[in-house]
């Protein structure tokens, strides 16, 4: 499996900082991927930056109670997904209506809480804790599964993942009923298949200590599934950002521009022609847009236009999220990238997602401009 990388016609908007000779930075700009469906399926698996997270490597806040239970009640969950895939009587034990003699656990969980409280760290630990073969696993964003569907189809998406013990989602998303409705059918499926499903969401930080968490809409919006999962409730502060100095401020256009032509392997664009690319770049290609750069390197960031390249730039953010990429930018600091109006809008969840992994990344490109 491949994909291909057009990189012709590069411009960064700024001159270049370099010895002559020097091939310079890559331009995100310049690439237009092309992804096979096959791949979609193939990386459907934790991201590098989950891929070696265990329940033992998660760690609980002290002052957290509902953080350490999470990880008994998965941990006793992925125990439970051993044995044969259930299929005939199997998927009638799983998911019968009638009420068994003694309470048992639902065959599905979902991960309530607040930013950076270690939901995806803990639905990737209970992925790699469920005994069964990677092939007969799924992980993978609420995005990426719309995406997989557009590619296969609804009924070869179903068959492609029937066959699978776990499916594990990521930031589910309940903001678009069209898509809601479209996952919350493809789930059903699966259920009926004896697939056991897993998912996280957001609760948006004005909403902590109110007592009312996400899973309140979750379970609402998937109807028929809601009787199947469990609700864990996941208190606590973001932990990317807890003890941790601020975030650097933006750096000199100067200063990134010659970060990206000392570093291998890092790309350099400006800002405004970044949002005018990803626009003519499907959302789903975005992981294969940051193949084999180091950092990404930004001129000139400023807040964002509109509705529509926010959410392609919330997309850009969890794909450099989940490699691991760095950000190094000048402009506006990443907490001013949203008006006011985005962040109070249906959408504000992904907003502040996109802000708190945005500054993380800031944080690791620090080092890379020279003091």
């Amino acid at each position: 499996m491949s994909t291909s990388l057009s990189t012709s016609g590069s411009t960064y908007g700024r001159p270049p900082i370099a010895s002559p000779g020097d091939a310079g930075p890559q331009a995100l700009c310049a690439r237009e991927p092309r992804v096979p469906a096959e791949r979609l399926v193939a990386e459907m698996v934790p991201p590098p930056r989950f891929d070696s997270v265990r329940f033992d490597t998660y760690d609980p806040d002290p002052g957290q109670p509902s953080q350490a239970e999470a990880v008994t009640v998965l941990s006793g969950f992925a125990a439970g997904l051993g044995g044969s895939h259930a299929s005939g009587g199997g998927k009638r034990r799983w998911f019968a209506k009638k009420a068994p003699a003694a309470p048992v656990a639902p065959r599905g969980v979902y991960l309530d809480g607040g930013y950076g409280v270690g939901k995806t760290h803990l639905l990737a630990s209970l992925w790699h804790a469920t005994p069964a073969e990677p092939a007969l696993k799924a992980f993978g964003t609420f995005v990426e599964l719309t995406n997989l569907v557009g590619a296969l189809g609804f009924q070869q998406t179903v068959q492609t993942l029937g066959g699978h013990r776990l499916l594990c989602i990521d930031e589910f998303e309940l903001d678009d009923p069209g898509d809601t409705v479209l996952v919350s059918s493809l789930l059903s499926r699966l259920v009926e298949q004896g697939v056991a499903l897993a998912a996280t969401s957001n609760t948006l930080p004005g909403k902590l200590g109110e007592g009312r968490f996400a899973a309140v809409d979750f379970l609402r919006e998937i109807q028929g599934l809601s009787a199947h999962f469990r609700p864990l409730r996941i208190d606590g502060q973001d932990y990317r950002h807890r003890g941790l100095p601020e975030a650097p401020a933006p750096f000199t256009d100067e200063q990134v521009t010659k970060a990206a032509y000392a570093t291998e392997g890092a790309s350099l664009d400006d800002f405004p022609s970044l949002l005018e690319h990803l626009a003519r770049v499907h959302p789903s290609r975005y992981g294969a847009l940051t193949d084999g750069i180091s950092a990404v390197c930004l001129t000139d960031v400023g807040p964002v236009p509109d509705q529509s390249t926010a959410l392609r730039l919330v997309v850009l953010a969890d794909r450099l999220y989940d490699r691991e990429i760095p950000v190094l930018a000048s402009g506006v600091p990443f907490d001013r990238l949203f008006s006011e109006e985005m962040l109070n809008g249906g959408y504000r969840k992904k907003y502040f997602r996109a802000i708190s992994r945005l500054t993380a990344l800031a944080r690791d490109a620090k080092p890379l401009v020279s003091q």
